[in-house]
């Protein structure tokens, strides 16, 4: 039959027309399902490679096998010249718009694979992708309405300058959001895997994603914060990446002592110190010192004569000892300083200022524990006491012994 019959044929019958055509489109759809997107799917499965699973779930091949047949459909429009330009419209409109979606889909599918990477160092890319996509659906709706009016695509691109100021006004958010996300990721400021702490968000905790316009964290109770990212550069936040990548965590924590138990050693006191094997050789060292003095100079007539020794300071000589030898602090890339705090009425504070040398949240809170219960258990050996306002247990007990006495 020549093209001439047929064309006759389908202006004679165009029901019947259009029920074969509706046939034929489902016909090679439904072939094209089969053969395309179940035999990518079939492959994907039999592969050990994740990757090729990630781009067959975004890509959504049943959807993009929508394409042949409306492919066909405009390439055969001619076949019936009196509805040819509506059936090209129509084919080149669906067309424009599956692929619109396939190549979002690819693009997620992209990001996917970046952040599944070994090599990902959790800086996003979600939010440039996502910049990509609204200048494709930009482009689809002009495109669209370009189809539908007839008019030149460059036409409706030059009437776009009218419309700024709308556009400004539509895309503000959009708009801040890109600045911010350039901002961020220019500086490093923040990346996916960072632990955040934004007080006036009240979110503590890991960024889990970010994308053009929000940052996702999921805080230490499991609970979800989402900020917007334009948000983020005008607000105050903490990123603890710093002391994740340095591989040491602070510790600052300070004891207090009563100021009343403070007091000049006496033989018999430095003589049980020196037994003290971590500080043995320091109050060997004071010792002499104090030896040399009193042989140089005439016969001392009071306590405060010469160079004396504290327990505070042999207290503090150990604790410093005690933290150089500790397995699980840093002892030369970072500092570790003991130190007194100025007296108060609510004790004598010796504060103690060093890093772990891991960052694990469990492993640092166990550390910290086991190096201040040691103190605490440890001053009494020094013949300090440890300094605490008295509880009601305490004001019984000395009841008791008033009424006992």
């Amino acid at each position: 039959m020549e093209l001439p019959d047929i064309q006759a044929w389908i202006v004679a019958n165009p029901p019947l027309a259009l029920g074969v055509a509706a046939l034929l489109f489902l016909l090679i759809y439904l072939l094209t399902r089969l053969i395309f997107g179940r035999g990518l799917i079939y492959v994907t499965t039999r592969t050990k490679n994740k990757y090729d699973d990630i781009i067959v779930k975004k890509l959504r091949p049943y959807r993009a096998s929508l394409l042949a047949p409306f492919a066909i459909a405009y390439a055969f429009a001619y076949l019936a010249p009196d509805v040819q330009p509506i059936i090209e419209k129509v084919a080149l409109f669906f067309i424009l718009w599956i692929t619109i979606l396939t190549l979002n889909g690819l693009m997620d599918a992209f990001n996917q694979i970046y952040e599944s990477s070994p090599s990902f160092t959790g800086v996003s890319i979600q939010g440039y992708l996502d910049i990509a996509k609204i200048v494709i659906l930009m482009v689809g709706i002009i495109l669209s309405i370009s189809l539908i009016t007839g008019e030149s695509p460059l036409l409706l691109l030059s009437g776009l300058g009218a419309l700024t100021a709308v556009l400004l006004l539509i895309f503000h958010d959009t708009i801040m959001a890109l600045i911010a996300s350039i901002q961020i990721s220019a500086h490093n400021l923040v990346k996916e895997g960072d632990w955040l702490e934004v007080p006036s968000y009240e979110a503590d905790g890991v960024v889990t994603n970010m994308t053009l316009h929000t940052i996702k964290i999921q805080n230490w109770d499991m609970t979800i914060t989402v900020i917007p990212t334009h948000k983020i550069i005008e607000t105050a936040y903490k990123n603890w990446r710093g002391m994740q990548e340095s591989g040491g965590r602070r510790i600052m924590r300070s004891i207090r002592l009563d100021q009343n138990a403070v007091r000049f050693c006496t033989p018999e006191m430095i003589e049980r110190y020196a037994k003290i094997d971590l500080i043995a050789g320091y109050v060997a060292k004071r010792r002499v010192l104090a030896d040399e003095y009193k042989s140089d100079n005439a016969p001392l007539d009071s306590p405060l004569d010469g160079p004396q020794i504290t327990n505070m300071e042999i207290f503090r000589a150990y604790i410093e000892a005690y933290l150089k030898n500790h397995p699980d602090i840093h002892t030369k890339k970072m500092d570790l300083i003991v130190r007194e705090l100025a007296p108060t009425s609510t004790g004598l504070p010796v504060e103690m200022y060093m890093f772990t040398k891991t960052t694990k949240w469990n492993d640092y809170e166990r550390i910290q524990a086991e190096i201040v219960d040691h103190l605490l258990a440890a001053a009494a050996f020094f013949d300090l006491r440890l300094f605490q306002e008295p509880a009601g247990s305490d004001f019984a007990s000395a009841l008791r012994l008033e009424r006992a006495g």
